[in-house]
């Protein structure tokens, strides 16, 4: 009979949030936002692209800058050393996008640029001229100290040094890692899941806050005890939680595969040659070079498919589940009895601090663990059961021995055991207390009772 009960909270839990209409609303814009944060940053850098044409008109004083300035899609490069400047700023050409003035060399052989538009610059026209100047002026002042082949031992001493990281395995085989690739997953995960407890949490707190104002709670504890009723909005929420967040997963999934098999890899692979056509003409050979060394270093990416492909994933998923359902457990219990003791949400602001205050410990010590997940901190943070849903997740990517996790889950699970004791008691009496705000020392007294 208790366990019918239950199931029938959980129930119109369940059911009174999926039938709401901001819960379809957010459940369908929300992996619209997720897929958009992914494909559109890809899509952005092929297809936008800014007004064409443009005529920029170059002062140059110092006969040093013109071969560096060359013709791209946006901005067209005209140069005349004799040039009035003064009367052109007087009378400014509309079909004139800047006036770039550039001064003689001085005596340690650097040069003043200046530029005139009607409106603003933008700062890809501004970075493009700094570029290309001075790379013309580093190359006047390396022929000065005349030496053969300048430029070729220049070249030949540019090293760039890339680190290849590998981890034995228990075999003793190497297997090939990226710390990027750890720490992006760590944050991610541990910022979910903190950004999830808390939304999921609160809408527990406003649901009691909701049923307590309207009085629909003095007819259903006639029929249910006050901890059956928090334990089913605990769960029935919960259960709305992750069916959100499945039905997120796959539609976050499913958006990004179809709009980048519509928009196509090979858009995305043909723009690279007129990507380093733009990047040649805005950085010179250095540019090129490093465009080159890019396109051509296939071990560098057969190194990140190796390292995604080590990536614990199912390890990853099943701690991240795990530390979702008993943190969230852990804290709708403490939401759920916040919500019990007060009339309305604005009330909320102070018994809420004690509750929020090591989430958001929490996420401080994330931020730290992603970069030092083997540091003193991040252990504690990672047993504490407060703070510990979003610690463990930054520090499991990085691989967790299987006692730690253990340690960490069983606290977890004996704090949440006891919150919920101590929340169902002040449930208990704070869900019929109407008209007072209460203090601290008015629910310690509660726990007593």
């Amino acid at each position: 009979m208790k366990n019918s009960k239950l199931f029938l909270i959980i129930s119109r839990e369940f059911l009174i949030r999926v039938r709401k209409k901001s819960f379809i609303i957010m459940t369908i814009l929300t992996p619209l936002l997720f897929a958009a944060l992914i494909v559109l940053p890809s899509l952005i850098m092929t297809l936008s692209s800014g007004k064409t044409g443009q005529e920029i008109l170059v002062v140059d004083h110092s006969g040093l800058c013109q071969p560096y300035f060359q013709d791209t899609k946006e901005y067209v490069f005209t140069f005349d050393a004799s040039a009035n400047v003064d009367e052109i700023k007087r009378s400014f050409p509309e079909d004139l996008y800047a006036l770039v003035e550039i001064s003689r060399p001085d005596s340690l052989l650097d040069v003043s640029v200046s530029a005139v538009s009607s409106k603003q610059l933008n700062l890809d026209a501004k970075s493009l001229i700094e570029r290309n100047v001075q790379n013309a002026i580093e190359k006047h002042k390396a022929q000065q100290y005349n030496i053969d082949n300048l430029d070729k031992i220049i070249k030949e001493i540019d090293t760039k040094v890339n680190v290849r990281t590998l981890n034995l395995t228990d075999s003793g085989d190497e297997k090939v890692v990226m710390v990027e690739i750890y720490m992006a997953i760590a944050y991610i995960a541990s910022f979910m899941i903190y950004m999830f407890i808390f939304m999921f949490g609160s809408m527990v707190m406003r649901g009691v806050i909701e049923e307590k104002t309207t009085r629909i709670v003095e007819v259903i504890v006639s029929s249910v005890k006050p901890f059956q009723l928090m334990l089913g909005k605990i769960l029935g929420v919960g259960s709305v939680a992750m069916l959100q967040f499945m039905i997120w997963i796959l539609l976050t999934v499913g958006i990004t595969v179809g709009v980048q098999s519509l928009v196509g890899f090979d858009k995305l692979a043909g723009s690279s040659g007129e990507i380093t056509q733009v990047a040649a003409a805005q950085g010179g050979e250095e540019m090129i070079e490093m465009m080159t060394s890019v396109q051509n270093d296939s071990s560098f990416a057969g190194d990140i498919m190796n390292a995604l492909s080590a990536v614990p994933v199912t390890g990853i998923l099943v701690s991240f589940v795990l530390y979702f359902l008993l943190g969230y457990l852990l804290y709708a219990a403490m939401f759920s009895a916040v919500g019990s003791a007060v009339d309305n949400e604005a009330d909320t602001q102070q018994l809420i601090f004690p509750v929020t205050l090591p989430l958001i410990l929490g996420l401080f010590i994330m931020i730290h663990t992603f970069q030092h997940p083997d540091s003193a901190l991040s252990f504690w943070g990672s047993m504490i059961p407060f703070t510990s849903p979003m610690v463990m997740m930054a520090r499991v990517p990085f691989g967790v021995p299987l006692w730690e996790l253990a340690v960490s889950l069983g606290l977890l699970v004996l704090t949440f055991l006891f919150m919920t004791y101590l929340s169902a008691k002040i449930y208990r009496v704070g869900i019929l207390m109407y008209g007072k705000k209460p203090t601290f020392k008015d629910i310690y007294k509660w726990l007593k009772y």
